[in-house]
């Protein structure tokens, strides 16, 4: 194995990036190492790169980005080196882990003691909870704790999933994000034969259909939705919505938030969506998302992952709608498996290979936060070692 420095991007600041070489890291006996093939960048790198740096706020987990990183948690690759205990040559499910198997990982690092560690289960609310690409400083060993890289460190207590042989790493690094779209399985909890929740052929509208909205899109369409109605400010990515799913799109430019929630209930018999899921990032679309769904309807807040600022809401609208409003933070762990087995069967049905529009080099990343901002011309950007076709390494 060459102990060759590493290569990295480092934000330094928000919207303050540079490339940095880094010592190898040693894996010991309960670690490992996994050459990247590529990184998605994330709603979540936005709201850093843009000084919205505090994540579970209110919360005991409440942190601040602590800069300089290394970015990047959409991550997928291939196992570089492995230590010697028999923890680490499995994988979450359970399967035997040899070099040159494919991975991709979960950020999330949970302490598994407190509280909600012990009680809840799905959804992390671990009161001590760290997410790579987000929550390590790059200035402390072993420093490559993020996606943006030629190699990334992989903690004992860091969850890794093995991809499927007929998956491709250009669809595998979507698989963070699928497993975010689980906030619809949460959705489907709530179902029941009086109409409240996600049902068979529930009228289902996504906020924001960048990346994580679009996947949103897709998973409703796998779990049955009938009618999608998909919104946003981008023709280009309404046109996308519709290879993915949508029935309707609405592009928001220009309208009120009234007229908004009044185009979806023109769609939908003049009641609203049975469910809406915010992805768009910004507080500002939450008014009117509640605005959308009908009475007994549910709204989820999903895309806002860091402090945004305030916004009024009417908690009378709320009673009288008897809504259910749903905040959901990150995704289950749990979630990978599944998630890996549905983007291998939809890549037969949908056209995911399309949802990579943008490849940078480690050494572009600033480049790469300049197309990522420009919504009309990109779906998912990311970072792969050498930049090119992802997979490919020199």
């Amino acid at each position: 194995m060459s102990r060759n420095a590493v290569k990295a991007a480092v934000m330094t600041a928000p919207g303050r990036i540079e490339t940095r070489e880094f010592p190898y890291p040693e894996v010991g006996d309960d670690a490992m190492v996994i050459a990247l093939e590529a990184c998605g960048i994330c709603g979540t790198d936005k709201h850093t790169w843009r000084g919205e740096t505090t994540q579970y706020g209110g919360t005991p987990a409440e942190t601040t980005t602590p800069f300089p990183i290394v970015p990047g948690h959409e991550i997928v690759g291939i196992v570089a080196e492995i230590g010697r205990s028999a923890r680490t040559r499995l994988e979450y499910t359970g399967k035997p882990l040899t070099i040159g198997d494919r991975v991709v990982m979960c950020p999330d690092i949970l302490c598994g003691r407190c509280w909600y560690c012990r009680n809840a289960f799905g959804f992390p609310l671990c009161e001590k909870i760290r997410g790579y690409g987000n929550h390590f400083t790059a200035t402390e060993a072993p420093h490559l704790m993020g996606g943006w890289a030629e190699h990334i460190y992989v903690r004992p207590d860091a969850f890794v999933y093995k991809v499927p042989d007929s998956l491709g790493p250009e669809i595998a690094v979507m698989t963070e994000l699928m497993s975010v779209t689980y906030n619809l399985d949460k959705a489907k909890e709530f179902y029941s034969m009086d109409g409240e929740g996600f049902g068979s052929g529930a009228t289902v509208a996504i906020q924001g259909v960048g990346p994580m909205g679009m996947l949103h899109v897709l998973k409703a369409r796998l779990m049955g939705a009938g009618d999608i109605i998909a919104l946003d400010r981008s023709d280009y990515r309404l046109q996308f919505a519709r290879k993915f799913g949508a029935d309707h799109t609405i592009n928001v430019n220009g309208l009120t938030s009234r007229e908004i929630a009044d185009a979806v209930r023109d769609l939908t018999e003049g009641r609203g969506a049975d469910v809406a899921v915010e992805c768009t990032g910004f507080a500002e679309a939450i008014p009117t998302g509640l605005d959308m769904i009908r009475r007994g309807g549910t709204y989820i807040v999903a895309g806002v992952f860091a402090e945004v600022g305030d916004v009024s809401i009417n908690p009378h609208h709320l009673a009288a709608k008897q809504a259910r409003v749903i905040g959901m933070c990150n995704h289950p762990p749990t979630a990978y498996p599944a998630s890996l087995k549905l983007l291998d069967k939809a890549q037969a049905l949908y056209p995911l290979r399309d949802f990579v529009t943008h490849v940078f080099a480690v050494s572009d990343s600033k480049a790469a936060m300049d197309q990522v901002m420009d919504v009309d011309s990109c779906m998912k950007v990311v970072i792969a070692p050498q930049g090119g076709r992802i997979g490919t390494r020199s």
